[in-house]
């Protein structure tokens, strides 16, 4: 048992909580041991059952498909918290706090939405497909390999076979907020940061919770974004270009060396 519990303290905190709090809530539900997992607007704002928030965000299904949502949740997150945001977990649980509360909104046409979990996946895997390197591949079920960028689309077509329209629509939700969340944060396909990047730090005590150094906002955020922060994964990183400078240290500026040539007549 302390082998266990040693092997999983070595799974990074952010992805460690995700998978953990998605066993705690589900397996009790599919044992029928707890059954106030489900998002019932009326509880949660009427009878203050707050706990709903949480537990149906990570309210998975049953039998197989479960183990490989819960698979492909844990290698996306992995991915995600060891290379782009590597010594950064309280960022990127301060940023997944925000994209949840977004996907709540993002989901309302669809209502009633008793579980966020498939959305919440989506989301996870959509910023995991974008901020891969170039050329990356992965593996559907251990079937087929596929890239990495298409990755999310392929989910979304399977989600849509499996489950109908309704279930493809939030699958897109949960892209469209990845995607959001890609574009805000890190820059998109620009090689800069995104418009949000300056407010995507964690706060003070958060990074204190995770025992990293506390970042301040604007400065510290990602240095490189879109297809930069791909790049970065795969051990390329980008820079601007030096500009050279003249004998007395300043910048040169481009000019011309066309001589005087020759007159005409």
């Amino acid at each position: 048992m302390d082998q266990v519990i040693a092997e999983v303290k070595k799974i990074p905190p952010v992805t460690r909580f995700f998978i953990l709090s998605s066993l705690g809530v589900t397996l009790p539900t599919i044992l029928k041991l707890f059954s106030a997992g489900y998002f019932v607007p009326e509880l949660v704002f009427k009878k203050f059952q707050i706990w709903r928030l949480y537990t149906s965000m990570f309210l998975g299904g049953y039998g197989i498909p479960y183990i490989f949502d819960l698979v492909m949740l844990y290698r996306s997150a992995l991915d995600i918290e060891s290379k782009s945001y590597l010594h950064r977990s309280a960022d990127l649980a301060w940023q997944t706090f925000w994209a949840c509360g977004v996907i709540m909104i993002a989901t309302i046409p669809l209502y009633p939405v008793y579980s966020f979990f498939h959305p919440f996946l989506l989301c996870i895997v959509y910023l995991y497909a974008s901020l891969a390197p170039p050329g990356a591949m992965t593996s559907i079920l251990g079937l087929i390999t596929v890239p990495v960028k298409v990755y999310p689309y392929i989910l979304i077509g399977i989600e849509t076979i499996s489950g109908g329209p309704y279930a493809g629509a939030l699958a897109i939700a949960g892209c469209a907020v990845g995607h959001l969340w890609w574009w805000t944060v890190w820059g998109g396909e620009l090689a800069g940061q995104g418009l949000l990047a300056q407010y995507s730090t964690a706060p003070k005590w958060l990074s204190e919770w995770y025992g990293e150094a506390p970042r301040r906002a604007g400065r510290d955020a990602p240095a490189a974004g879109g297809q930069a922060a791909g790049l970065a994964q795969a051990g390329i990183h980008v820079t601007a270009p030096r500009v050279p400078l003249g004998a007395g240290g300043t910048p040169k500026t481009a000019q011309h060396a066309w001589g005087t040539g020759r007159r005409l007549g």
